[in-house]
């Protein structure tokens, strides 16, 4: 009994040097109860979105300053919605993946990993979405912790956890924290609240195994992490401790999540200038003269980064469908591409009834300007009604925005000056 109120007051210390000193991921650490666990499936650490495992030798093993980033690295998982991101992808990679994108983020806090915690500093900055392509089918390395809010057996791609275990009320409420007023729910936030309870552990009191979660409970529990996730980000911005690095991930995981696909549409479409006629008709029609919708061609410009941001296949996905719209609005694109300056050959024009297409594999590279696009369309005297560009918003921008609208396609998480942003990725 006295080795584990040991554990547990070193988990405490940890959690609360947390709070102290890097308070937004003190705020998320206490929101998940901390439960020891049975050994026999626990050999480190583990979360099921809802609880923190430990294995109370491993804890034993650590530091407190090794404790703080097992903590915090439990508690990003969450945050981030690892649990309910993973859709098609290889459950075994995928949880690799997870592990990359987090580990370079709690070592630019000046977090200390345990030993034996291999971190990546080239993934630093990168989704897991965007790690997971890098990950091998036959990779070696071992998660470092187990992530157990889906059924384990499920390597193959395409599979999806379990849905047999009913929902609890009280974990999966829909409104986050229901039952608490503002003030309360910033409370809690800030760790001056109701704590929850972690478990005065004994040898016979070790948690088995917790179900996967249904895919009821992967929704509500994300609605419930986003709102967490943005209070612990305003607590610690308020506090002036929140760094660079989680400030932009915490922007970008905040943003409306509608697909591209459906913003890319929706902000085309609305570019299209219809108007009414009274024009006369023919004499076949009668005499009597009513409106009638008549739409004007489109001229919209697509410019393309080749700098390397962006894959030939995440390029050709995307003028395919643009392809797809501009049929239906009757527009013609003049297709550019630039990395520190336009591609020689330059422009490449595609009438309404023309397929919209990459015209040839462009040698890239270089670094990334904008500017010379938006040159090009300056010193042709274009009109263009919109001017779509893909990248990855990391470059030079021209100090000023242009006198027409400009969608920008975006993979990753940096922001633009000027424009309509849309995630791309």
């Amino acid at each position: 009994m006295n080795s584990y109120h040991g554990i547990e007051n070193k988990l405490s210390a940890a959690r609360t040097q947390l709070i102290l000193d890097k308070p937004f991921l003190g705020a998320l650490v206490l929101r998940l109860p901390m439960k020891a666990a049975n050994p026999d499936w626990c050999e480190k650490v583990a979360t099921d979105a809802r609880h923190f495992y430990y294995n109370p030798e491993y804890i034993e093993h650590l530091n407190v300053n090794e404790v703080q980033f097992v903590l915090a690295h439990e508690a990003l998982h969450c945050a981030l919605s690892h649990f309910a991101r993973r859709e098609h992808r290889n459950k075994f990679r995928w949880d690799i993946a997870c592990d990359h994108a987090i580990n370079p983020l709690l070592l630019d806090d000046n977090l200390t990993p345990p030993s034996g915690v291999w971190i990546e500093q080239s993934y630093k900055g990168m989704t897991a979405e965007e790690i997971y392509p890098y990950i091998d089918e036959n990779n070696a390395d071992e998660p470092m912790d187990r992530h157990i809010y889906e059924d384990e057996e499920q390597h193959s791609e395409g599979e999806q956890g379990s849905d047999t275990q009913a929902p609890s009320n009280e974990e999966c409420d829909p409104q986050g924290d229901s039952g608490l007023d503002e003030t309360q729910r910033e409370d809690n936030f800030g760790g001056q609240g109701d704590e929850p309870q972690q478990n005065q552990a004994t040898e016979d009191d070790l948690a088995d195994q917790p179900p996967p979660l249904t895919d009821t409970e992967k929704q509500n529990l994300e609605t419930q992490w986003r709102q967490r996730l943005a209070g612990a980000a305003q607590q610690a911005m308020q506090a002036g401790k929140l760094g660079a690095e989680m400030a932009r991930l915490v922007d970008h995981l905040l943003q409306p999540r509608l697909p591209w696909r459906s913003l890319l549409a929706r902000y085309m479409t609305m570019t299209a200038r219809d108007d009414y006629t009274y024009s006369r008709p023919s004499r076949r029609e009668g005499n009597a003269v009513f409106p009638s919708l008549r739409s004007a061609q489109l001229d919209i410009i697509v410019a393309i980064d080749i700098s390397g941001s962006i894959s030939d296949a995440e390029i050709a996905e995307c003028l395919s469908e643009i392809d797809g719209l501009k049929g239906q609005l009757r527009a013609k694109i003049t297709l550019l591409a630039c990395d520190a300056d336009l591609a020689a050959e330059c422009p490449w024009q595609f009438e309404p009834w023309d397929e919209f297409y990459m015209p040839l594999a462009i040698a890239g590279g270089g670094g990334t300007d904008f500017r010379p696009v938006f040159d090009y369309v300056e010193q042709h005297d274009a009109q263009p009604d919109l001017l779509v560009y893909f990248t990855d918003a990391e470059g030079t921008f021209p100090k000023h925005a242009p006198h027409y609208p400009v969608i920008w396609l975006v993979k990753g998480k940096h922001h633009v000056p000027w424009g309509q942003r849309v995630q791309l990725n």
